[in-house]
């Protein structure tokens, strides 16, 4: 009988159990997981916090997901060794698991940077996990004056979070302009203007460069008061564990499209992995919800014998903050092609004939039409974009390519 050990318990790890059932249904898994807590979806903590919903509905799956799978769950460990000679893996209690194949996927961890005097912070956070926005929602049980650093998606979405519960909220962050890592300049003025309408003051081009107690030092000169600092400056693949037992890693641990690594039968999925973005063509950490589960049911096919392969990775976000929609995919790179208002922004990147990336503000109504374009890399002279480009309908596709990359479903 197969022993499968599956080290991480989030979404790719769910992804993973159940492409392993969907190829063998009698092998043992044994899930290990850091936290405590079964499989969540990690996006809904920002509206825990708001109260928008509420620990009941937090589980990515439901309450017998690893009843039914079969699956044995190793609540509060993490693994600290994997021998690839003798196929086992080693918890932090001592505890041998022997296995057949092996999943890693254990996600990425939050980047703190050294900031001289911030072991003097009495209440500081990262905003990663349940458990971080537990914390927070016990700092923050009167108004506070909330300090975030870091505009990234982190960041801003913690702030949209708290925004009910803080009588204040500043972020700062060294780049100039918020989500710096998925939208340009122009664009990120759209939503910058919005989040300030909604009370999120900003420092940008600005960072800390020391702490005393409830003061923040800024590199500008200016000092701000607070009362809750949530660090929110950028994540690290948990590539570690997988380095150790010589895989080769890079900012990620590299898979090929199996999502096997270069070690035999040990294999990855999730944030701690760096597959390769069709989009532009390079190796990449693509630390998207969806790619990770598609990731982990590959392996989990491939583990269990099956074949399957996971070959057309991009980026893609498709975030909201206070009513105002933003979603993203692919590469900016190439001729663009501009619609704009005050409040919307749409920007369409094309080069080599195809389309390589969007970024939608305001409207994103079929936003997945220009997804599914970029993933199947489909050529723009085999329809008509001039019409796709001003309005996403699927009247501009030939019914072959509807059935080609929506399976016929329109």
């Amino acid at each position: 009988m197969n022993e499968y050990v599956i080290i991480g318990n989030g979404v790719a790890a769910a992804g993973c159990i159940e492409g392993i059932r969907s190829a063998d249904a009698d092998g043992r898994i044994t899930v290990i997981s850091k936290e405590t807590h079964p499989v969540y979806c990690r996006p809904l903590i920002s509206y825990y916090l708001e109260g928008k919903t509420d620990l009941a509905r937090m589980p990515y799956r439901d309450a017998d997901f690893y009843e039914k799978n079969g699956c044995r769950v190793l609540y509060g460990r993490t693994a600290e060794q994997a021998d690839a000679a003798n196929r086992t893996v080693t918890l932090d209690d001592g505890t041998v698991l022997p296995y057949t194949s092996v999943c890693i996927a254990t996600g990425s961890a939050p980047f703190v940077p050294p900031i001289a005097g911030l072991d003097t912070v009495p209440v500081a956070c990262t905003f990663m996990t349940l458990d971080d926005a537990l914390a927070l929602e016990q700092a923050t049980q009167t108004p506070r004056h909330v300090l975030i650093i870091g505009a990234g998606l982190i960041g801003l979405k913690c702030a949209e979070g708290l925004h009910g519960r803080a009588a204040s909220i500043t972020v700062c962050d060294l780049a100039d302009h918020v989500l710096p890592s998925i939208l340009d300049a122009d664009s990120a003025s759209v939503l910058q203007t919005h989040l300030e309408q909604n009370g999120i003051q900003f420092r940008l081009s600005d960072t800390v460069e020391c702490f005393c107690g409830n003061t923040a030092h800024m590199r500008s000169g200016e000092t701000i008061r607070f009362d809750v600092l949530v660090l929110a400056v950028g994540v690290r693949a948990n590539a570690a564990l997988a380095k150790d037992c010589g895989c080769e890693t890079n900012r990620g641990i590299l898979v090929d499209v199996s999502m096997e690594t270069t070690v035999s039968g040990i294999y990855a999925a999730g944030d701690c992995t760096e597959g390769t973005d069709i989009s532009a063509g390079q190796k990449r950490v693509l630390a998207i919800l969806p790619n990770a589960y598609m990731q982990g049911f590959a392996a989990g096919m491939n583990m269990a014998g099956a074949e399957a392969s996971f070959d057309n990775a991009i980026p893609m976000n498709a975030i909201g903050f206070f009513g105002l929609h933003t979603m993203t995919a692919g590469t900016y790179d190439g001729e663009v092609y501009t619609e704009e208002t005050e409040t919307s922004r749409k920007k369409l990147y094309t080069k080599d004939g195809l389309l390589k990336g969007f970024i939608l503000i305001g409207d994103t109504t079929r936003a997945g039409l220009y997804t599914a374009l970029i993933r199947n890399r489909t050529p723009l002279d085999s329809f008509d974009f001039d019409t796709m480009k001003k309005t996403a309908t699927f009247a501009s596709l030939s019914a072959d390519m509807r059935k080609r990359c929506f399976g016929g479903v329109v």
